[in-house]
């Protein structure tokens, strides 16, 4: 029997997992420019976080989640997002009881049982942001800032600032009201799926894009018209610290992110030259979230970016990852003494941090040397017996053909002045 992938899910092979090792690395060190310090959380979760956190009328929650019953007749999901799990984790740790605000980054997999297609995967990578018990709008800028400044690092900078505040749970629910009686009015121009939104969750009609929609949609209420003034202080200010940065946005009063727990600002991050599935990452406030989940009045804001969509992004600016794949020095052995000695000086190397290698397969010298070229070997030497017995063999840069000969018993020393690029 044949087993494949299952749909949805991709193995990640060498040499693209040195791009996935560069992204995390860089990832790592931005975050912790900004003093974002790593948390891990279960790939799973008791179904219950997701439909109180993210909302029981969501696509998510309704459709798309990997939810099973366990051994012990509990109700588990495979986590589709990370923040009500990050929330969760700082309720039940009661991280609140130390100084704050709390500055959370994660990086992993989600689940969504979604179609496959370009970009979008059953089993997806986020990288994400979660800042906890503040709802100062100079971190909400900071945040956006974070993503942007992280992107920008990748060789990202044509990109969109979508930006909008989807408002409180004081100011929110009379726009929905007055959202709810406009779309009733011109409910036989939605599609199917819209209507049946229009009860259950109205805001997502705004991200419709069917085109019959878009023509309902461009003259619905905006929220941004209706806010408290609560609400629109706070975006004032928002829009007040990123023109400190100098990042240029665009307000988008459709823009409202497919999760309920978003208050207050919410924004897109998108790249044009990815098509219709054009938004790189995006995030929002949350302020009513801990509430949801554990009964703690705490705001929080975040954002998660999706690696595979970075990497598409990537691709199409041909933005080619600083990664190199292959060894730094390929040791064809001829005969079993030199083997010996050759494996022995590979651990020699390799604990001084040299990419090394050697051939396991009994090969000739031809074949060795070729194995050393598909392996992107920047420098060869073949030890036989005459070798051994001389102490010497030649170095070959296998760019340059240019050849050295050197002692085997200075073969460290040597590697360490080749590796620094002096010339040979």
């Amino acid at each position: 029997m044949k087993f494949n992938a299952p749909r949805g899910t991709n193995d990640i092979l060498p040499p693209d997992t040195l791009k996935w090792q560069y992204i995390e690395k860089k990832t790592h060190q931005i975050f912790s420019n900004y003093n974002y310090q790593e948390i891990r959380t279960p790939i799973f979760e008791y179904t219950g976080l997701f439909q109180r956190g993210i909302g029981e009328v969501t696509d998510i929650v309704e459709k798309e989640m990997y939810t099973f019953e366990d051994k012990g007749g509990r109700s588990i999901t495979l986590r589709p997002e990370g923040t009500a799990s990050v929330i969760r984790s700082f309720l039940e740790n009661k991280i609140y009881g130390q100084a704050q605000p709390t500055k959370y980054y994660y990086i992993g997999p989600m689940f969504r049982y979604e179609r496959p297609q370009s970009g979008r995967f059953r089993q997806f990578h986020q990288l994400g942001v979660e800042a906890i018990a503040s709802n100062d709008p100079a971190l909400d800028a900071e945040i956006i800032s974070l993503g942007m400044r992280l992107l920008q690092g990748f060789g990202l900078d044509d990109l969109e600032l979508h930006l909008n505040s989807v408002g409180c749970a004081d100011c929110r629910p009379p726009y929905v009201d007055k959202l709810k009686n406009y779309l009733n009015e011109h409910q036989d121009q939605l599609c199917d799926n819209c209507k049946s939104r229009i009860d259950r969750n109205p805001l997502r009609v705004l991200d419709c894009k069917n085109k019959s929609c878009q023509s309902v949609i461009k003259d619905a209420p905006k929220i941004t018209d209706n806010l408290c003034d609560s609400c629109t202080d706070h975006f004032d200010e928002v829009q007040e610290y990123l023109d400190i940065l100098n990042l240029d946005y665009l307000i988008n009063p459709l823009l409202v992110r497919g999760l309920d727990y978003y208050t207050n600002t919410a924004f897109e991050i998108k790249d044009n030259a990815l098509g219709a599935q054009n938004t790189v990452f995006g995030g929002g406030r949350y302020n009513g979230l801990a509430e949801e989940i554990g009964n703690r009045d705490l705001p929080g804001i975040g954002f998660a970016l999706g690696i595979e969509r970075l990497l598409l992004s990537l691709e199409a600016k041909d933005i080619q990852l600083p990664v190199e794949s292959g060894v730094d020095l390929y040791i064809t052995v001829i005969g079993d003494k030199a083997k010996k000695e050759s494996f022995k000086l590979l651990d020699q190397l390799r604990n001084q941090d040299f990419r090394t290698e050697m051939d396991y397969l009994d090969r000739g010298v031809g074949s060795q040397m070729k194995s050393a070229d598909r392996m992107n070997a920047e420098y060869t030497i073949i030890i036989g017996e005459d070798e051994l017995n001389n102490n010497s063999a030649t170095i070959r840069n296998m760019k340059s053909g240019d050849e050295k000969e050197i002692q085997l018993s200075n073969l460290l020393e040597e590697m360490k002045k080749l590796v620094d690029k002096e010339d040979i």
